[in-house]
């Protein structure tokens, strides 16, 4: 008997304290438990392959939509993958996938997106099942939570049951539009031809075709700002290794982008600090940030954690390590 196959479908922005994240950890758990094969997507990290993502679906037994609400409606790299399926997916493979939304909201309207991910997974023709559904303040509180985590794990082992019995879902009306909808369509294509026009709407190579002057203004602007830092690659090493406070029991590596033509790393090993310009090879934490954001540090108008809590900049890593920061660094 073949192993049960879930993939999980991440479209969020991929943000540190995201709670459909923690969900999607604690699923990914349970199902490894289960002995069931998972495969995890993570849409940002391949805007340009979402259409091929399509294929994906074809061994699939069950799939998790996941996506945190940050103002309104489930959006990001969600509706792109959508539309792909549209367009280019299996409708008879896609007609025996049960689908599982994690839905979580910081602000508001996590009941509509998670019903409008609902609709538009039936419309497509497909099955779905009960989800998760919250609205989460505190992505540690939550992290910590044992009633919420064994909330999850009831959802994992309700969808491995669902599919593992193959429960019947009654028809709904959706699939009735869908299938009227469809008639206007001029073209027909079949399962083999729809995975080939996805790679197509991928291909690198043809899009390449079509970026060449953008290519050369790129490089043109590069060469500007390698020449305009030259000379200045001691910027800010020396404020930070003066307002060094060693922590015995930290280890981690950071990547700030800053608009430099190469990014400020910072290795902290204890009481050891290394920092420089240049790449890193899997930093902990990476940073994205403006020019004005290491002045704004160093002068103690700002905290790292400050300046991500009121979204001045971006992190991607351990949301613990990027606190850390503001204890080894002290700016007063």
């Amino acid at each position: 008997m073949c192993a049960m196959k879930i993939n999980i479908y991440y479209g969020g922005r991929g943000i540190v304290d995201d709670p459909a994240l923690v969900a999607t950890k604690k699923l990914i758990e349970v199902f490894d438990d289960l002995n069931v094969s998972v495969s995890e997507y993570r849409l940002y990290d391949m805007k340009g392959q979402i259409s091929s993502l399509v294929s994906s679906l074809k061994e699939a037994d069950g799939i998790v939509l996941a996506y945190t609400v940050e103002w309104w409606g489930y959006g990001s790299f969600l509706p792109q993958f959508l539309d792909a399926v549209w367009l280019y997916g299996d409708k008879e493979a896609i007609s025996r996938i049960y689908m599982c939304p994690v839905v979580m909201s910081t602000t508001y309207g996590e009941r509509k997106a998670e019903s409008e991910l609902r609709e538009a997974w039936e419309m497509l023709g497909g099955k779905t099942c009960e989800g998760i559904c919250g609205y989460i303040t505190n992505t540690l509180s939550f992290e910590g939570n044992e009633q919420y985590l064994n909330a999850i794990e009831r959802c994992a082992e309700n969808m491995y049951r669902v599919i593992g019995h193959k429960t019947v879902v009654l028809p709904k009306s959706a699939l009735e539009i869908t299938k009227k909808v469809q008639i206007a369509h001029s073209v027909n294509i079949t399962p083999k031809e729809s995975e080939i026009l996805s790679k197509f709407a991928d291909d690198e190579k043809y899009r390449e075709t079509k970026k060449d002057d953008l290519r050369k203004l790129a490089e043109q602007f590069r060469d500007r700002m390698q020449k305009d830092s030259q000379g200045s690659d001691t910027l800010y090493l020396d404020d930070l290794k003066s307002h060094f406070r060693p922590q015995p029991s930290l280890k981690a590596s950071y990547v700030i982008e800053i608009g430099r033509s190469a990014p400020l790393h910072i290795r902290i090993d204890g009481r050891r600090l290394d920092c420089g310009y240049g790449n890193i090879e899997d930093p902990d934490v990476s940073i994205t940030a403006d020019r004005n954001f290491m002045p704004s540090i160093i002068s103690g108008k700002t905290t790292f954690q400050q300046s991500f809590m009121g979204g001045q900049i971006k992190s991607r890593g351990d949301f613990k390590l990027l606190r850390a920061l503001d204890a080894v660094f002290i700016f007063e």
